[in-house]
C-alpha cells in the first residue's frame, strides 16, 4: 500500500471538490434541508459528496465509506474512507469562510491518510502515516508555545446537544481569562489543521462526528501534535469529544479540560 500515492490522489480529489463548493458559495440558488435542530444540509453537500465518493472508489476500490451524507453504504473489511464534503455548512450557507473538504482513510482502527482543503484560501493540509504534515507542498509543524497562558485557543459550539453547555461556557471563560485568546471559526477540520500548522496552539470541542475530525487527527499527529478526548483517553474519533494541542501544552491543557468537563 503506497500511502504517499494515495494521499496525492486524495489531494487532487479534494481540490476538485473545493471547486464545486467555491462555485456555489455566493449563489443561494440551491436547496437547504434540516437534518435536525440547527443541523443543515444543502444540495451542494450532497453533490460534492457524490463526486468525492465516485473519485475515491477509483483510488481504492476495496474501501468502504463513512460519509456524512451517506452517498455510499459500503463497508470495507480493512479500509474505509471518512468523508465530510463541506465541514462548515452553516458558514457556506451564509456565504462566509472557512469551510472545508475533509477526507481521511482509515486502515482497521488507524487513520493513515488525511486531507483538509480549506476552500476560501485554497489551502490544502495533508498527511499520511510516517510521511509528515504538509500545507500546499510545504512541511508544517505545531507551535512551540509551552504554557496555556501563552496559548491561542480554538473551539466550537454545539448546535443541538446542550447537556454540558454550562460547564462548557465556564471552560471557555477560563481560557478567555487565562490564555492568549479564544476563536471560533466554524469548521473543526480547519481548526485542527491550524493547530497542525502552528496557527492555533490548542483546540477543543464536543458534539463532533468522525468525519469532522478524522483527517485532522493524522495531520496534527504527523505535525507533532497530540489528541485525546475530554477524559484524556483515546475515544476521540467516534466519541464526539476532541482535545488537540501541540506536544508541549498537551498535559496542562487536557487536564484543564478534564477538570471542567469530565470530573
Amino acid at each position: 500500500m503506497n500511502l504517499e500515492d494515495i494521499c496525492m490522489k486524495t489531494i487532487f480529489v479534494a481540490e476538485n471538490a473545493a471547486e464545486i463548493i467555491r462555485s456555489h458559495i455566493n449563489n443561494a440558488d440551491y436547496a437547504i434541508d434540516a437534518k435536525g435542530k440547527n443541523d443543515f444540509v444543502t444540495e451542494i453537500d450532497k453533490k460534492t459528496e457524490k463526486f468525492i465518493v465516485s473519485e475515491l472508489m477509483q483510488i481504492l476500490p476495496e474501501a468502504g465509506f463513512i460519509a456524512e451524507e451517506k452517498s455510499s453504504q459500503k463497508v470495507g473489511e480493512v479500509y474505509n474512507w471518512i468523508v465530510d464534503p463541506i465541514d462548515g455548512t452553516s458558514n457556506f450557507i451564509h456565504g462566509i469562510y472557512p469551510c472545508s473538504v475533509s477526507i481521511a482513510l482509515k486502515q482497521n482502527d488507524e487513520i493513515v491518510v488525511g486531507v483538509v482543503y480549506e476552500v476560501g484560501l485554497k489551502e490544502c493540509f495533508s498527511a499520511y502515516k510516517n510521511g509528515g504534515a504538509w500545507l500546499n507542498g510545504e512541511k508544517i509543524s505545531v507551535s512551540k508555545v509551552n504554557s496555556v497562558s501563552n496559548a491561542f485557543v480554538a473551539t466550537g459550539f454545539p448546535y443541538n446537544r446542550f447537556d454540558i453547555i454550562d460547564r462548557y461556557i465556564d471552560l471557555m471563560k477560563y481560557f478567555v481569562t487565562h490564555a492568549q485568546g479564544v476563536r471560533r471559526l466554524g469548521s473543526a477540520a480547519v481548526d485542527m489543521a491550524y493547530v497542525a500548522a502552528g496557527r492555533f496552539d490548542a483546540f477543543y470541542e464536543y458534539d463532533l462526528k468522525p468525519y469532522d475530525v478524522a483527517a485532522g487527527i493524522i495531520i496534527l499527529q504527523e505535525a507533532g501534535g497530540k489528541v485525546c478526548d475530554f477524559s484524556c483517553g483515546n475515544n476521540y474519533l467516534f466519541g464526539g469529544e476532541m482535545v488537540a494541542t501541540n506536544a508541549l501544552i498537551f498535559d496542562e491543557f487536557s487536564a484543564i479540560v478534564k477538570k471542567f468537563l469530565n470530573e
